[in-house]
């Protein structure tokens, strides 16, 4: 097996799109984003990514017949707004040379369709519950930081600390080296279980930014279904807290 192999459902014409990735990471934020955008947009599927850096495993679906695991790529066209390539999957690389050979890879596979920006979405944990998540930003150029602050974004000087590791640091990073731009956009969320909260926070954000309408009814719909828990984990939070570790953003 190649490390990362690309198979193509099809080749869609698309004038200059803009990548937005939404793969596992803390609270499922960008994995999230990513699958309720898809879904309100009817985006079509194009490509599915396999590799070796993948953890070694496949998945059981609901028929009982597997899957070998896999990030997919989807495409959706837009008058108005410009056209989006989407991409999400099952994991991240499961080592630091993994994410940045399936980084460097999709990029360069995506390269004839000239990417006009890309944007990555994650959480940042805080390790507390945020009954309004904010949305951290952090981008290639001035310029774009200006937009992700006109568009609610916050993007203040070593907030979050640490970095932003795995595809959503590299995807940018590695774009910028290829003269594209782009930015992340990170929802606050505790890290304790899937977030569809902060992933509606980042949404609002990412298609506030794009000049995209979608309903968020589903989010919600999964936000109400965890405030049980979340009530319970608040009940256990101790009041007093140490430093939290520079480290809060993954994915």
């Amino acid at each position: 097996m190649d490390e990362v192999t690309f198979k193509w459902s099809s080749k869609p014409e698309l004038s200059t799109p803009t990548l937005v990735e939404g793969l596992p990471g803390v609270g499922n934020v960008g994995k999230l984003a990513a699958e309720h955008l898809i879904d309100e947009l009817k985006a079509e599927k194009f490509i599915d990514i396999f590799s070796k850096h993948f953890p070694p495993q496949v998945l059981i679906k609901e028929d009982g017949t597997i899957k070998l695991v896999r990030n997919e790529v989807y495409f959706h066209r837009s008058k108005d707004a410009g056209d989006l390539i989407i991409l999400t999957g099952d994991y991240q690389g499961h080592s630091p040379e993994g994410q940045y050979v399936l980084s460097d890879a999709v990029l360069k596979e995506l390269v004839d369709y000239k990417l006009k920006r890309i944007y990555t979405l994650g959480g940042w944990s805080t390790g507390r519950i945020v009954d309004t998540p904010r949305v951290l930003g952090a981008a290639t150029s001035l310029d774009m930081v200006k937009a992700l602050t006109d568009s609610g974004v916050t993007s203040s000087s070593g907030e979050p600390g640490g970095g932003i590791v795995g595809a959503g640091g590299l995807l940018i990073g590695l774009g910028n080296l290829m003269g594209i731009e782009g930015a992340c956009l990170m929802g606050e969320t505790s890290g304790y279980f899937v977030d569809p909260k902060s992933a509606r926070s980042v949404l609002e954000a990412l298609t506030k930014i794009l000049g995209v309408t979608i309903s968020f009814a589903q989010l919600e719909e999964k936000a109400k279904q965890i405030e049980a828990l979340t009530s319970r984990i608040k009940e256990m939070e101790p009041e007093q807290r140490g430093p939290k570790d520079d480290l809060g953003y993954i994915g």
